[in-house]
Parts: C-alpha cells; sequence; structure tokens
C-alpha cells in the first residue's frame, strides 16, 4: 500500500515545485515589466511569489537566475507563437502578427526600450530585433527571394518597419483602429509591398 501510494507523492510534488517555479517566474515578469527590476529585492520578489526568499534561491540561485529563467521563459512562448503559421501566406502572417502584439505589444516596446540598459537586457533587447527579423524572411522569404538584391534589402526593410511594434501602437493607440481595421491596413500595405512578387 505504501509503495503504490509513493508514485503519486512524488507526482504531487513535482506538481507543487512546478506550481512555485511558476510563480517566482510571474512574479519576475510583473517586475520586469513594470520597469521595477532594480528595485526588486530577493525578499519582494519571493513575498510576491507567495513563498520564502530562501525558497526563491533553491530554485534560481539568485536574482540574475531568476530573471534569465524568466527572460527564458517568454523567448520560448514567444518563438512558438510567431513561427507557429506557414510561410507564404500574407493574411496569416498579419493575423498572427496581431495575435501577438495583442498578448505582447506593450512589453515588447519595453524590451525595445531596454537597448540602453543593463547588459542581460539590452542583449534581450538585440535578440528580439533579429527575431522579428527572422520572422520578416520566414513570413515573406517566398516573395522577397526572387529580388534583385538591393530591391530585396530595400522592401525587407519595409516589411520590418511596417510589421514592427511601434507601427502596431501607432494604429491601435494613436490612430484607434480596430483589429480587422489594422488588419486590412497591414494586409494591404504588405500586398502593394510586394506586388510585383505576387503575380
Amino acid at each position: 500500500m505504501i509503495t503504490g501510494r509513493r508514485p503519486y507523492k512524488q507526482e504531487a510534488r513535482a506538481a507543487s515545485t512546478q506550481r512555485t517555479r511558476e510563480a517566482l517566474l510571474d512574479a519576475a515578469d510583473q517586475e520586469l515589466y513594470a520597469d521595477r527590476w532594480r528595485q526588486a529585492s530577493l525578499d519582494s520578489l519571493a513575498r510576491k511569489a507567495g513563498v520564502t526568499k530562501q525558497t526563491l534561491l533553491r530554485h534560481f540561485g539568485s536574482k540574475d537566475g531568476l530573471l534569465l529563467q524568466a527572460l527564458g521563459r517568454g523567448a520560448i512562448d514567444v518563438f512558438n507563437q510567431r513561427f507557429d503559421p506557414p510561410s507564404a501566406d500574407i493574411g496569416g502572417a498579419v493575423e498572427n502578427l496581431l495575435d501577438h502584439y495583442h498578448a505582447w505589444g506593450e512589453r515588447s516596446l519595453r524590451i525595445g526600450a531596454w537597448q540602453r540598459g543593463p547588459t542581460t537586457l539590452a542583449k534581450l533587447s538585440q535578440l528580439a530585433r533579429q527575431a522579428h527579423y527572422n520572422w520578416v524572411e520566414h513570413a515573406f522569404g517566398q516573395w522577397l527571394e526572387p529580388l534583385e538584391e538591393q530591391t530585396r534589402r530595400r522592401r525587407r526593410a519595409a516589411l520590418i518597419a511596417l510589421c514592427d511594434v511601434n507601427t502596431w501602437w501607432l494604429l491601435s493607440h494613436d490612430l484607434e483602429l480596430s483589429r480587422a481595421e489594422m488588419q486590412a491596413t497591414l494586409t494591404d500595405g504588405i500586398e502593394r509591398l510586394l506586388e510585383s512578387s505576387l503575380d
């Protein structure tokens, strides 16, 4: 009887450990994206997660260790979402982009502002920009590839700007376009940009 219950106890312990880790990572995210990371202490992060400082250190070793794990978790989530749809589908690419900015737009703006921040955050900002460039290649590479090099470089740059988080912010907040209006605006702009390659 005791032996039979041991796997259940191990599973329950593992689930509890995972919940604790997720709570600490969530606390790190909250402080990070509210621009309070430098002021946050190990004690305050632990309290926010409902655990002790010793528990935080047991799981992550240090404040920097928690930060790196939180950033890594977010990066995986973003990568899986951004690169999920098939390439060579303009409508699908725009829909994917708007889904991403709906969930991550404000955080993406903060990440962009970290270019001149602490080394770890500046590195993340650089990686995020590169991931966006890679996504443009993934989504529109079929139309860019056949172009002459100079034309290809210009259109790639235009696509990067058109699909940038700051463009989304301008359309959604400054101009107050609806989701459908943003979808139509971006799709129209991308199709016009690539029209010579769509034939």
